[in-house]
């Protein structure tokens, strides 16, 4: 390639960049985290000069995002962090990979992991090796490469040994036991299911009851952070705020769910179609009210519960994580608002909040519903 073709290249690939970033500026969020302050830990051989912190910056305007270079050295990496965390006093912690290692271990703060490498010794030696490394983003001090040796492996083994210090391990078989510790409940866990670098679901999943699957691999590209990472900023930022939001249950058959359509064709609950738009007014609703799946089958055939709750987290994501409800009483269920195509099935008719008919006059489809809410503004 002549120099003018890398130029233009460059340019093609600059132009490009511009242009996603001007795209998910349109999803800005600047009502989320407002005035509050975020560390971004960021993974193995890059830097606070990364992709994932101006996208960070793009959709939260308003939040203070500090993005440090981490050492390379293991040990000073840690220190620095704790020490940087004592000095900006951070509503939340974001740490993806080697950067979720280490904000396990800062504990006293609101966390995500985003697929953290809670055995990266391990994980170097198997996917990345000795030798050389060439950052993959500018750094600060202006180094473009470092050197791992033997000895680099075993320090961060040394470190990655202070993970779960003073968390308990939970009952693999009853991981519902008892009441998890403060700490425990502050820490969120986000595990790429095409993730092929790192596999520590198990291990975080034995600690904290917060672990969460969601459609990504190793990576933390733009439609993760949008649709996986949001999300969970928004729960902690309103735990954070104590607010407390109206509830609304949406009835998981034909009114998120296209069964009626799907299933005479012979596909499996699982493979069934959302509704047209059922998925994006889910991410919408979520964001000023307390949105809720209620799912119901027939008691004799309880193996479409777990099939319900697998359609659930394959196709509305993490934002319907621990928020599928199965009953077959409705009108038990006490809610503000339940949006269903069947209002006259499972004791609707007995429901003491407002019940919307999807699919009837006025809510013929997912538009129309949020137009309604749009104008209740969370009320």
């Amino acid at each position: 390639m002549t120099n003018i073709a890398r130029k233009y290249d460059k340019i093609s690939y600059i132009c490009k960049l511009d242009y996603l970033f001007m795209e998910l500026y349109e999803h800005a969020r600047p009502d989320l985290m407002a005035g509050k302050k975020l560390l971004f830990i960021h993974g193995f051989a890059s830097s606070g000069q990364s992709g994932t912190v101006r996208s960070l910056r793009t959709l939260l305007p308003e939040m203070e995002i500090v993005a440090p270079d981490v050492p390379t050295v293991p040990a000073e990496g840690a220190a620095m962090l704790k020490q940087l965390c004592e000095e900006e006093k951070p509503d939340l912690i974001l740490g993806t990979s080697m950067g979720g290692m280490y904000a396990e271990q800062i504990k006293g703060f609101d966390r995500i992991l985003v697929n953290p490498a809670l055995q990266i010794g391990d994980t170097i030696l198997k996917n990345i090796g000795l030798g050389r490394k060439e950052f993959h983003n500018p750094r600060a001090d202006g180094e473009t490469s470092f050197l791992i040796t033997k000895g680099t492996v075993e320090e961060f083994k040394e470190v990655t040994a202070h993970c779960f210090e003073g968390i308990d391990e939970m009952n693999v078989n009853f991981p519902n036991e008892g009441n998890y510790s403060e700490e425990q409940n502050r820490v969120y866990g986000l595990f790429g299911i095409h993730d092929e670098l790192v596999h520590t679901y198990d291990l975080f999943a034995a600690h904290y009851p917060n672990a969460i699957r969601y459609d990504g691999e190793h990576s933390l590209n733009d439609k993760a952070l949008l649709h996986s990472v949001l999300p969970v900023i928004q729960w902690i930022d309103d735990k954070q705020e104590g607010r407390t939001k109206k509830t609304i249950f949406i009835s998981l058959e034909d009114t998120l769910a296209d069964f009626r359509n799907n299933i005479p064709k012979g596909k499996k609950l699982l493979d069934c179609d959302p509704e047209p738009s059922a998925v994006k007014a889910f991410e919408m609703l979520s964001r000023k009210y307390d949105v809720r799946i209620l799912a119901s089958a027939p008691y004799n055939h309880p193996e479409l519960w777990g099939e319900m709750v697998a359609w659930a987290e394959k196709w509305i994501g993490v934002p319907a994580w621990n928020r599928v409800i199965i009953s077959n009483r409705k009108d038990l269920v006490m809610g503000d608002y339940v949006i269903d195509r069947y209002t006259d099935r499972y004791g609707l008719d007995n429901c003491l909040g407002t019940v919307l008919g999807y699919g009837k006059e006025p809510y013929h489809v997912w538009e129309d519903i949020l137009t309604f809410f749009d104008r209740l503004g969370g009320q």
